[in-house]
């Protein structure tokens, strides 16, 4: 006789359905797990073995044979201990086999018998929905995350013995719930606000452009200057998240398993800040199993980059085709697998090597250039807004004056990013004006002779590159949606100019 159990194991940001069968043999003991198990799937036969005997549970001298299909696909993770001791306790008539067919069972056992936490519980319960199974078993800490999955039984359990007797009708426990409307809305606030920055008008102005048509952005400023400060409030002025868009983002934290303890969904837009001896595998994923990477973290969110002329070359040049495509391919030998990484990238840098305004004056022009050079141009040209940040006067710092709170900059960003969902809605994969292409930008950024005169005046006297011409249109289109604007402007084209300083023939 051979004993059936579902489970299910994460491929990239979903999830597929395993059968766990097990089969037991009446000769010399054994036990084997079959099926393309990785090494914590390989141990799990020490863990089950222990817990089984532990839960006062008897564990027959036997040949055991767990087979986890499909076959050809390999299995990673503990999240197999639950089903495979279910497996041999029904297969030695230890547990009724009638209610396993209907569930999913995911869970790591400890020696003791109790179940402990596993990574990637919200894509397994879509998963488990998707194949119209009745419900989930599961550890209690995984409770909350799975249960925002409706039209499921979510059933969480501490032990193994709980389990059992829940399988042989001796507990009756109500399946767990969770308003998901309103946990999703009551932590939809933030701890930082733009109202705790003085001054710096024209960065903020800077900022909530690029919040308003989701650009890509620059700071060049001297250390203390607010630079951080600044990216750290960004989220803050960004449209909130909608259900949908926090689901994608929660899987993807989910199976990396970097969800806080009993966070059932991400409600607020993630802000990742790598450090600069980040390396290329932990920014943009990779490793033996392909696991996501910081921009991944950041998807519709914001990926800060400080020091970003620190970060090594290679680094950098890797995020050249997720900043266009918006998606990452991740391939290794026996797997290839895709994570969304739609985020916002703001970068932070010092305008010289020198450390301060005094120090700037030991460096000449050539030095200068050469610390500029570790940017490349490929990377430059995804940045659409360049901007320079001050350092903060005194009388600003002092003032008592309220600043604008994000909630205010918010509602103009929304207005905006309302105006671009109308303007591309018949244009799919299409939600903003910095993912316009040029054939977009001839569409919808036309521009009279004054325009057209300014613009000229800027390539020629300013120095810019020709790359500038397609951003200041895009950045343009943008500031006039936040004036509500039908057309562009001059006054349009002169701000989105003053956000190209780094492609200027001299800037600093």
């Amino acid at each position: 006789m051979i004993t059936e159990v579902f489970t299910a194991s994460t491929y990239g940001v979903d999830a597929y359905i395993i059968r766990d069968e097990t089969h037991i043999d009446k000769t010399l003991f054994a036990f084997a797990i079959v099926g393309l198990p990785d090494n914590a799937v390989k141990e799990s036969k020490e863990r089950v073995a222990a817990a089984i005997k532990n839960s006062m549970f008897h564990f027959p001298i036997r040949r055991y044979t767990v087979n986890l299909a499909p076959a050809d696909v390999k299995k990673e993770g503990s999240g197999f201990d639950l089903p495979i001791a279910i497996g041999i306790l029904c297969e030695t008539s230890q547990a009724s086999p009638v209610k396993v067919k209907d569930y999913v069972f995911v869970g790591e056992l400890s020696l003791d018998g109790k179940l402990r936490p596993v990574s990637g519980i919200l894509p397994i319960a879509l998963e488990t929905k998707k194949n119209k199974f009745k419900g989930i078993i599961l550890p209690v800490e995984n409770a909350k995350e799975a249960a925002i999955v409706e039209e499921i039984d979510v059933h969480p359990f501490e032990t193994l013995t709980e389990v059992i007797d829940f399988l042989n009708d001796e507990i009756c426990p109500q399946p767990f719930k969770i308003n998901v409307k309103q946990l999703f809305e009551q932590d939809q606030n933030y701890l930082v606000d733009f109202a705790d920055v003085k001054g710096q008008a024209e960065v903020k102005r800077a900022m909530e452009v690029a919040a308003a048509g989701s650009h890509n952005i620059i700071m060049i400023g001297l250390p203390g200057s607010g630079k951080t400060m600044l990216a750290k409030r960004l989220p803050t002025i960004l449209p909130p998240l909608t259900l949908e868009e926090a689901l994608e983002t929660t899987k993807i934290h989910s199976i990396a398993g970097i969800l806080q303890n009993n966070t059932a969904i991400i409600s607020t837009r993630p802000f990742r800040s790598p450090h600069h001896t980040a390396s290329d595998v932990s920014l943009v994923g990779g490793g033996p199993n392909a696991k996501p990477g910081e921009i991944s973290f950041s998807h519709n969110g914001v990926l800060f980059l400080d020091e970003l002329t620190e970060f090594k070359k290679n680094v950098l040049e890797v995020m050249r085709q997720p900043l266009e495509d918006r998606i990452v391919t991740i391939s290794r030998s026996k797997i290839t697998v895709q994570y969304p990484c739609n985020f916002m990238l703001v970068a932070a840098m010092n305008p010289t090597p020198a450390g301060s305004q005094k120090e700037a004056s030991m460096y000449s022009d050539f030095d200068v250039q050469k610390f500029l050079s570790k940017i490349s141009g490929p990377i430059l040209d995804r940045i659409d807004l360049h901007i320079h940040v001050n350092p903060v006067k005194y009388q600003e710092l002092s003032s008592k004056a309220e600043n604008e709170k994000s909630e205010k900059v918010r509602e103009r960003v929304i207005i905006a990013r309302d105006i671009q969902l109308n303007r591309f809605k018949d244009r799919k994969g299409l939600y903003s004006n910095s993912n316009m292409t040029s054939k977009e930008i001839k569409e919808f950024c036309r521009i009279d002779a004054d325009c057209e005169n300014l613009m000229k005046m800027a390539i020629t006297k300013l120095g810019l590159s020709a790359r500038a011409y397609d951003r200041i249109l895009k950045v343009s289109r943008t500031i006039a949606d936040l004036s509500g604007d039908e057309n562009i402007l001059t006054s349009h084209i002169s701000e989105a100019i003053q956000y190209r300083s780094l492609d200027r023939t001299s800037w600093v």
